[in-house]
């Protein structure tokens, strides 16, 4: 698997995890909920957002040394 390969998974999946999380609070409406989304899902956006953007930049730095090597 190419690196955007999976940074497109790890985008893909995360945007399906928010999606269902986004449903589930339909039902899951209380202090524990909230306390899950503050602890839990709030970090890891912010970690895969990361994770993304440094692998963009991998990318960048992968198409420049494949030209300059040709």
């Amino acid at each position: 698997m190419s690196l955007g390969d999976s940074k497109a998974r790890l985008a893909g999946v995360t945007k399906a995890l928010f999606s269902q999380w986004e449903h589930t609070r339909e039902s899951w409406r209380d202090a524990k909920s909230s306390e899950f989304e503050f602890l839990y899902l709030r970090e890891l956006k912010a970690d895969v957002d990361k994770a993304v953007a440094a692998m963009e930049e991998v990318e960048k730095i992968l198409a420049k040394l494949r030209h300059d090597c040709e």
